[in-house]
């Protein structure tokens, strides 16, 4: 058993799969990367919102960005907007704010949010004042120009795109560029070593593969990790509610509907509702917690969130999507690790799910461990890493809820009662209260979500803290940092192309 690492075998499609074995395969070409996938088992994909991660993610494995956009019906996403989180009245002045992807300009060297809250008469809000983009996203535009290197941005971005179509992709390109072995068949059984590693997967029709180590992207299944193993499932449901989803495809009023170059999430009173902008297509979706809301109040708040926005009269019928908010309480066990949705799930907002994915693929790839004998002490850190990356999500993610002042049902009372807050938010929120989050509130280098995403957060919200009067000295360093925020604002607005002008030149030009 202390053979050096030859072949790797990853259970399940989709994309978490064939990200990890295109990643693989692309790092680690000495490896015979085979991945199985039964026709039997549909993927989940509505996953259609990623971070900007995915950019280099597609360049570690060599995909070509313009044909990824025209593939994978892909549009551009700078951030995330929320409206009617903070109060219940998304349509009204006020309870708007965005998280963008681009850092404040002076974000680590100006305390930006006490000189933020000392701006006189009227305060714009705290996203407005401290970065350009969403300026760029108010005015539709792209975040790069037409020249503009292939995943090179002139502001920061992520994507949105067809989950279907993106797994086809990367099976395509893993299997032709990559050299990975596409399986189509049925495990039946789990064959295992007298040490209890994986031996091989019996399969209906080719009968015992074998490897040295085996990924587990079997999806909500979890067919190895959760159910050979029987590693349980941390649950969330007592801290972030939704268990449910009901997403649906629906089409534009007109072919040259404005593409929204963020992804909307719309509260509403016992749940919130995605809206992401694809070329061809919404893609629309609504969460929800059952314990809250019936399936009726959900489909009801769909519908009418589609009048309002301009969707078609004909509308597909809403897929139904259950799932238990939580994650394993291990992710790697003896010689198998669990990717994606089979290490767990907690819900679609602020799309951490795909992040999740890149980031585990991401660790694999750079620290596989090249014998039996040296997997142990891998698996030991990746569990340890991991388990505190899902709980960091679980923080950021109850921030979004713990904050609002909604008052319309027990689902939004329930989640502003600081019992149902993760510990670290209960210590934190007070620590914040007299200044603004920093970057040592958080423990390492490569957190999930910098200090920056919890300060658009916080005071996108209406958080307000009892921060000190700042010196002179201070106080023109951090205009000196909105002015520019606010000059780079004048030169993008009209300096980048429209969103959906710059996709139509990319899916139009020739390969």
């Amino acid at each position: 058993m202390n053979d050096r690492l030859r072949e790797v075998l990853v259970l399940g499609g989709g994309s978490a799969g064939w990200l990890v074995a295109g990643l693989l395969a692309a790092e680690h070409a000495e490896l015979k990367i085979t991945l199985i996938e039964s026709s039997d088992v549909p993927t989940i994909g509505v996953g259609e919102g990623t971070w900007p991660s995915m950019r280099d993610t597609l360049r570690r494995i060599g995909l070509s960005e313009p044909e990824f956009i025209r593939r994978c019906q892909v549009s551009f996403k700078q951030g995330s907007r929320f409206d009617g989180w903070a109060r219940g009245a998304a349509g009204s002045e006020g309870d708007r704010y965005y998280h963008p992807f681009m850092l404040p300009v002076g974000y680590g060297d100006v305390d930006l949010a006490s000189a933020w809250l000392a701006l006189p008469g009227e305060r714009r809000p705290f996203a407005d004042v401290v970065s350009p983009s969403v300026q760029v996203c108010e005015a539709g535009r792209a975040p790069k120009q037409v020249q503009t290197p292939d995943f090179a941005a002139v502001a920061n971005y992520a994507y949105h795109f067809d989950a279907g179509l993106f797994g086809q992709l990367l099976r395509e390109h893993a299997v032709a560029k990559l050299g990975v072995h596409h399986v189509i068949d049925h495990v039946e059984a789990i064959v295992s070593h007298q040490n209890g590693d994986i031996a091989a997967l019996q399969t209906r029709e080719h009968g015992e593969l074998k490897a040295d180590l085996f990924i587990d992207c079997s999806g909500l299944a979890s067919r190895l990790i959760g159910q050979h193993f029987g590693v349980a499932l941390k649950s969330e449901r007592d801290v972030l509610f939704n268990d449910a989803a009901l997403p649906v495809q629906v089409p534009y009023a007109t072919p040259d509907a404005p593409l929204a170059p963020v992804t909307i999430a719309t509260a509403w009173a016992k749940g919130w509702i995605w809206d992401i902008a694809l070329p061809a297509r919404r893609g629309v979706g609504c969460v929800y917690s059952r314990a809250h809301a019936s399936d009726d109040e959900a489909h009801a708040a769909l519908q009418a969130y589609l009048d309002a926005t301009g969707a078609p009269a004909e509308r597909p019928t809403p897929r139904s999507i259950r799932f238990d908010p939580g994650y394993r309480e291990r992710f790697w066990v003896r010689n198998c690790v669990a990717i994606g949705l089979s290490a767990g799930f907690i819900e679609p907002l602020e799309a951490s799910a795909l992040a999740l994915v890149e980031l585990s693929a991401q660790r694999l790839c750079d620290e596989l461990p090249m014998t039996r004998a040296s997997m142990d002490a891998v698996a030991r850190r990746f569990n340890d890493d991991f388990s505190y990356r899902w709980a960091r999500v679980i923080d950021f993610l109850k921030l979004h809820y713990a904050l609002s002042t909604r008052d319309d049902s027990d689902y939004w009372r329930a989640h502003r009662a600081p019992a149902t807050w993760p510990q670290r938010l209960r210590e934190l929120l007070p620590q914040w209260q007299l200044r603004a989050p920093a970057r040592h509130d958080f423990g390492r280098i490569d957190e999930v979500f910098p200090s920056a995403s919890y300060q658009y957060v916080l005071y996108g919200m209406g958080f307000r803290p009892d921060t000190q009067p700042l010196s002179t000295t201070k106080l023109k360093a951090a205009q000196a940092a909105f002015d520019e925020a606010a000059r780079q604002a004048r030169r993008l607005v009209p300096g980048l192309p429209g969103h959906r002008s710059l996709i139509d030149h990319i899916r139009k030009a020739e390969t």
